[in-house]
């Protein structure tokens, strides 16, 4: 099992989560994170400090099913992040928004670190 970042994430990109990380398995795009599958250790840490509770772990049938691929796909492409960055600006005014992915997520990469 490992945990898995959704669409409560896009436009959000909270990185709280990934300060906590202890085996750096988040990479950043330009307006989310993703969790890579085979480096997360299942630990949990990181679910209760995302602030729009985008993380969930890959057991629940919509993170397993949408989430996990899309996780998977992107953590080989993006960079890694590991230390916590200034969230967006904007960000806490997209915590509530829904169904995002359509119109929001972008595909490409974030900065890193």
């Amino acid at each position: 099992m490992a945990y898995v970042v959704g669409e409560a994430c896009i436009k959000c990109k909270y990185t709280d989560c990934v300060e906590v990380c202890p085996v750096d398995c988040f990479y950043e795009g330009e307006n989310m994170l993703v969790i890579h599958p085979d480096e997360c250790i299942d630990c949990g840490v990181c679910e209760p400090e995302c602030p729009a509770e985008a993380i969930k772990p890959d057991t629940e049938a919509e993170a397993a099913e949408k989430w996990g691929e899309l996780n998977r796909e992107y953590s080989g492409i993006w960079p890694n992040i590991t230390r916590k960055k200034d969230a967006p600006a904007d960000a806490d005014s997209w915590k509530e928004v829904g169904n995002k992915y359509p119109e929001h997520f972008s595909a490409n990469p974030g900065e890193g670190n």
